[in-house]
């Protein structure tokens, strides 16, 4: 990546997605595609989805700000904004680690739920913050997502759901492996009412998010090229001795497989989203 000043992107640890906080660009910042090396202004980002417009290349973003893009506007009503996470294991470099991520997201947790519409439509919706320690799922994003559908289930609403995660959050133990049990089971109460799951797999989303509510969806779409599995294809690679075929875990593959319905670029997600709400749901009153 070429840098032209202090405020470009952050080299990522993979070339599928650059990383910045778009927020903090001046106007006239520019920043370069890692999978193309072309560069284009910073502030032409949102109007791109966040999608490098000479190669397609998928850039970080965080929940919020999928969130502005998807909703209709100040239709967004967010919910559970008091729940905090605690350091219940006393585990080493936690609480500093909880205390600089919330610096650095600006949020206080790694997801944000809430109800909006979507062209009109009304929802409840997740989304998975990949800023805010790997989006991964500790005690108070489960309780989130359950409190979410728990809502829905009453209100009699679809959900939505954008995913993106490292797995579950080491520093919280079984508290956090417990949420995926939690979280499967207000999946299946909101089933069971007959309303609508949608679960949108951006990159990465792995380990016990994909062993849970992730994959549980009446209908499961993906970013073009997410990574998509329960193990990283280095640990599956080291314990089987053996070099992965192209393209393995990868939304495309997986596609072909049947673990994915379709594959939706940015550009389309919320027409796509707006339609599947408008076959399976009622208009706003």
């Amino acid at each position: 990546m070429t840098l032209f000043n202090k405020w470009l992107f952050k080299k990522p640890n993979n070339k599928l997605e650059g990383s910045a906080d778009v927020q903090e660009n001046p106007a006239d910042a520019l920043v370069a595609c890692d999978s193309c090396n072309s560069s284009f202004p910073a502030k032409t980002l949102p109007e791109q989805d966040y999608t490098c417009p000479r190669c397609g290349a998928l850039f970080t973003v965080s929940a919020r700000q999928r969130m502005r893009w998807l909703c209709d506007a100040d239709s967004f009503c967010e919910l559970d904004t008091d729940l905090r996470p605690a350091d219940r294991l006393q585990f080493p470099g936690y609480a500093e680690k909880l205390k600089k991520a919330q610096q650095e997201s600006g949020e206080p947790e790694g997801i944000i739920t809430g109800t909006a519409t979507i062209d009109g439509l009304p929802c409840a919706l997740f989304f998975m913050n990949p800023q805010f320690i790997m989006g991964s799922m500790g005690a108070v994003v489960g309780e989130k997502i359950t409190r979410l559908f728990e809502h829905a289930t009453e209100q009699k609403l679809p959900v939505i759901g954008y995913t993106v995660s490292g797995g579950a959050r080491i520093q919280e133990g079984i508290f956090s492996l417990m949420q995926m049990a939690k979280t499967s089971g207000a999946v299946l109460r909101h089933s069971q009412a007959g309303l609508l799951y949608v679960a949108v797999l951006t990159h990465p989303t792995t380990g016990g998010v994909v062993a849970s509510f992730a994959m549980e969806a009446d209908i499961i779409l993906a970013e073009p090229r997410a990574l998509i599995g329960f193990a990283g294809p280095r640990v599956i690679e080291q314990t089987i001795r053996q070099k992965l075929p192209e393209g393995f875990q990868r939304a495309e593959l997986l596609l072909v497989k049947g673990f994915v319905d379709r594959i939706v670029p940015r550009k389309e997600q919320k027409q796509e989203l707006a339609q599947l709400l408008r076959l399976h749901g009622r208009e706003a009153v």
